[in-house]
């Protein structure tokens, strides 16, 4: 079994697959600060409820976006497993050419996305991932990275509202019955999710103007991408478990 775990601004997703089936996910939040022993401690009980052992793992791989956790995190899973994982980095075989002015500012988690788009997809493909922030990253059909979008999420956006005005509360991240809102929560849903859906779409459309990409497909990805998939023609896939799938092909290309 293989434990992939991907480390995001606001959680940390791990999942475990049997040869290519994902059997189990889990998540932890990021921010809450935790030593090696926690956790070695959590991943362990976690897996127990599969009924899934530390010494059943053959290896593990992490992709992250926030330094900060990895010490403790890969201190936890090396003394707990007795395997030191696979990080995502400079000198991992991914498949995929980053093509960009400097590839070493492209987030391990879009190259993740993007090795399991173009493997399960092809290309030319635009991976979309609706996390902590909304990006946007084009493979093109010879596997390169070629361009990426970066805006605020959903989450940001609406925090933003909240969290900077005086009388706007937090409220729960939906779609409203309608766009003609009459009230202060509908109006804030409403302008987040129709203004989201407006963006992805202009985005897309963009995208395939300046590419000239015309058969370009459009996946997406991340906690809030079906929300959105499902309000609009522009994405054809919504895969909820991509980011996962891209570790998973990761550690097989770097342990064949």
């Amino acid at each position: 079994m293989l434990l992939v775990i991907d480390v995001g601004n606001t959680n940390v997703t791990l999942g475990v697959f049997e040869g290519k089936e994902l059997k189990a996910t889990f998540r932890l939040m990021t921010k809450t600060p935790r030593t090696s022993d926690e956790y070695g401690v959590m991943i362990t009980q976690l897996l127990k409820s599969r009924d899934i052992e530390m010494k059943d793992l053959e290896g593990s791989i992490v992709a992250s976006v926030v330094p900060d956790v990895m010490h403790s995190l890969l201190g936890g899973i090396t003394r707990y497993s007795g395997k030191r994982p696979l990080i995502v980095g400079p000198g991992v075989k991914t498949g995929i050419r980053i093509v960009t002015e400097d590839p070493r500012a492209i987030g391990a988690d879009r190259i993740v996305d993007a090795v399991a788009a173009y493997e399960k997809y092809g290309g030319p493909v635009l991976v979309l991932d609706f996390g902590t922030a909304t990006t946007y990253d084009l493979i093109n059909e010879k596997g390169e990275f070629a361009a990426g979008i970066t805006a605020p999420g959903i989450r940001i956006s609406s925090e933003a509202l909240w969290t900077q005005t005086a009388k706007l509360p937090n409220i729960e991240i939906r779609k409203p019955k309608s766009i003609l809102a009459q009230e202060t929560i509908t109006s804030m849903q409403a302008g987040l999710i129709y203004g989201q859906i407006g963006q992805t779409e202009y985005i897309i459309k963009k995208v395939k103007e300046e590419s000239g990409l015309k058969n370009l497909k459009v996946v997406a990805t991340g906690g809030l991408g079906r929300l959105i998939a499902d309000e609009t023609k522009s994405i054809d896939i919504y895969d909820s478990s991509l980011t996962l799938e891209g570790l998973r092909i990761i550690y097989e290309k770097n342990n064949r």
